[in-house]
């Protein structure tokens, strides 16, 4: 007898958690099922931050507690079983309050809802130039950046630098989320510098040529100011070594200027009298620091100079090539030339 009830009991407790389990998972459903949400379209604007690592259910509950979805459940409808979920990407999105649940999923799927600030910064600038640049580029002010430059070592300069960002604030586009400080940025760019020297050798075949990384980036920035060609960056690269071989001054007005505190115009005989670190016109050797920022072509071109015996280069064309020799005569038959022509 004994038994047969305790037989009975488990039979009982079996059905009371199989009904507790159906009634459970159909409270489930219908709590999906009817799950409130907004008609939408939505109003107003709120910019929204995805972290990384979040799950769907995470992003739900940062969506209801800004107001953009009216319950978590109407997100995770229609999130969970769709494997673009899986694809979400951290940053900031702009969506609106009081959403469809559906329109705010499509919305994070999107690109062109993130919020960045986007700036190019273009090969050959220098660091004033580039804060400048930055300070109009995005929201942080000029001063910010200003501020920041000065903690060489917070912006990860490499430390052959020699905590001088010149030249190590890499020419690229960048996008710059909303919590980012100037610090974070320089520091994206030092990174995207170090990116780039890794992946061409730039230390080892620094080495290689007999010269310092850093006096491979001081080569860099030299070249990158003399010509807009690419094409051409290996053999003004090769100028430059033959000169530094010979003991003969490099002449690159780019550096003169620097020197002066500027990056154009013409120079004037009292410009060239003045005796500053970066006269190279009678100077034989680098100058001492980059005069700005090299891409990755002129960068290529400083480690990887093309083979010749030119001494000298002249702008030939309009469209920026030069004549390359090594007879001062014919560099000085082009010069007169282009001179009567108006290209210089």
């Amino acid at each position: 007898m004994a038994k047969t009830v305790a037989v009975l009991f488990v039979l009982l407790l079996v059905a009371a958690l199989a009904g507790g389990a159906w009634y459970g998972g159909k409270r489930v459903l219908s709590a999906f099922a009817d799950a409130p949400d907004y008609p939408g379209p939505g109003s107003g604007e709120v910019v929204v931050q995805i972290e990384p690592g979040q799950t769907a259910a995470a992003v739900a509950t940062t969506l209801k507690e800004q107001d953009v979805i009216a319950s978590r459940s109407a997100f995770l409808e229609v999130a969970n079983p769709d494997p673009r979920a899986g694809s979400l990407q951290p940053g900031f999105y702009r969506l609106l309050r009081q959403m469809r649940a559906a329109d705010a999923f499509e919305l994070l799927l999107d690109p062109a809802s993130r919020v960045l600030g986007r700036v190019t910064i273009p090969e050959g600038y220098t660091v004033e130039q580039t804060l400048e640049a930055l300070g109009k580029g995005t929201e942080i002010p000029l001063e910010e950046y200003q501020a920041a430059i000065q903690d060489t070592a917070a912006i990860g300069l490499p430390e052959y630098a020699r905590g001088n960002p010149e030249g190590f604030l890499f020419p690229a586009t960048y996008d710059v989320e909303p919590d980012m400080t100037a610090t974070d940025v320089l520091r994206m760019m030092t990174t995207r510098f170090q990116q780039a020297a890794d992946s061409l050798g730039l230390e080892a075949r620094a080495a290689e040529l007999g010269i310092t990384p850093y006096q491979a980036v001081i080569v860099g920035s030299l070249i990158e100011r003399e010509s807009r060609i690419d094409e051409e960056l290996p053999k003004v690269s090769r100028v430059v070594y033959n000169r530094l071989e010979d003991g003969i001054p490099l002449g690159i007005d780019a550096a003169v200027l620097y020197g002066l505190g500027r990056t154009s115009g013409g120079l004037t005989a009292s410009d060239l009298a003045r005796d500053t670190p970066y006269e190279n016109r009678r100077r034989a050797g680098l100058p001492p620091t980059p005069i700005a920022s090299p891409g990755e072509a002129a960068l290529t071109a400083a480690l990887q100079p093309e083979d010749g015996p030119w001494l000298y280069y002249v702008l030939a064309d309009r469209d920026g090539r030069h004549l390359f020799t090594d007879d001062y005569d014919e560099f000085l038959r082009q010069k007169a030339k282009s001179q009567r022509e108006g290209i210089f």
